[in-house]
């Protein structure tokens, strides 16, 4: 007689998803929090994993989903931040048609006193400029873990570190966009991570659709100020050619803000990414109007996140100001 076989535990979750187009539905929160957990104690075979993460692309993440898996994630990082950190900067995507301007708006926050912890992982996509390497031309080492990542931020405001070093089975599966061909649920969630606590976040999409999933998750989630823009390339970095909308937590209040663009015409995307223009730039040994206007867009979104200025205006004022008195010879090193 053949005996009939138990379904495994986690079968639960890859049904709810791949029941059809009328038997489907996307995860409660609490459900996406189990699923996750099951994940990371390594407690999901493979094929099964690769089933939840298509089913999940497929439909696309819910913001109850989103806030269950990065709560299981928090959880499992088991870690108590020693430290009061100002500003979470996830780094996911890779520049491809411009360098990573973004970092010169972070290094100035740095100069100014702000402490900004920046997470991200690179190579998963090829043909882009990531974080990590763009940070090494400039001179700026990466911390090895978040422990690092406490000292660097003391001594330096900044620092940061790869999401190998925070949660390596989430890394292992944000690589596996080769494997798959696509994006999964986990370059999502990364981005609200906010490892060390920081008392504001800011994340930058791609697909205009995710601004408000983000949004609506980080409220979920309890943060209390954070913003998320359509980011040039899909990094936190804004294009000033075209008008950024940025959808925000405000004091824990959903708010939504337009910046108008800084220019009344396109440009063209850089003829080469070279990193050490990035060293130029901010040594003042070249100039480049789309470069700087990037670098003081960004900052000034960032200034009126923190609190820094009370409208616009205020905001682009201090960033030209960040900008102008920087130390030439500085860089966080």
């Amino acid at each position: 007689m053949t005996l009939t076989q138990a379904e495994h535990p986690f079968a639960e979750f890859i049904k709810i998803l791949g029941k059809g187009k009328k038997g489907a539905r996307p995860l409660t929160q609490d459900e996406a929090y189990r699923a996750m957990t099951m994940i990371l104690a390594d407690e999901v075979l493979p094929i099964q994993l690769g089933a939840f993460l298509m089913l999940m692309r497929v439909k696309e993440e819910t913001c109850e989903e989103l806030a269950g898996f990065v709560t299981a994630v928090r959880e499992c990082l088991q870690f108590t931040p020693s430290i009061q950190v100002d500003l979470d900067w996830s780094s996911y995507a890779g520049k491809r048609r411009h360098l990573p301007w973004f970092l010169l708006s972070t290094l100035l926050l740095a100069e100014n006193g702000i402490k900004v912890f920046m997470h991200g992982a690179g190579g998963h996509t090829q043909g882009r400029v990531y974080t990590e390497k763009a940070l090494e031309s400039l001179g700026i080492a990466a911390a090895e873990s978040l422990q690092q990542a406490e000292q660097q931020l003391v001594a330096r405001n900044f620092s940061y570190l790869s999401l190998e070093h925070i949660c390596r089975p989430l890394f292992d599966m944000i690589n596996l966009r080769p494997t798959m061909g696509l994006r999964s649920p986990v370059h999502t969630l990364v981005r609200l991570l906010n490892p060390l606590a920081a008392s504001h976040s800011i994340q930058g999409i791609f697909h205009p659709g995710y601004r408000q999933v983000h949004q609506h998750a980080a409220l979920l989630l309890g943060e209390k100020d954070m913003a998320v823009l359509k980011g040039e390339g899909g990094e936190t970095e804004r294009n000033p050619d075209v008008d950024c909308l940025v959808q925000s937590v405000a004091a824990g209040e959903l708010s939504d803000e337009t910046w108008p663009a800084m220019f009344p015409r396109r440009h063209m995307k850089e003829d080469e990414l070279d990193p050490q223009r990035m060293l130029a730039l901010w040594r003042g040994d070249w100039q480049d109007e789309y470069a700087e206007a990037s670098v003081i867009g960004t900052l000034a979104i960032a200034l009126k996140l923190l609190q820094k200025a009370a409208s616009q205006d205020e905001a682009h004022a201090l960033a030209n100001t960040y900008w102008h008195s920087r130390s030439r010879g500085y860089l966080g090193v």
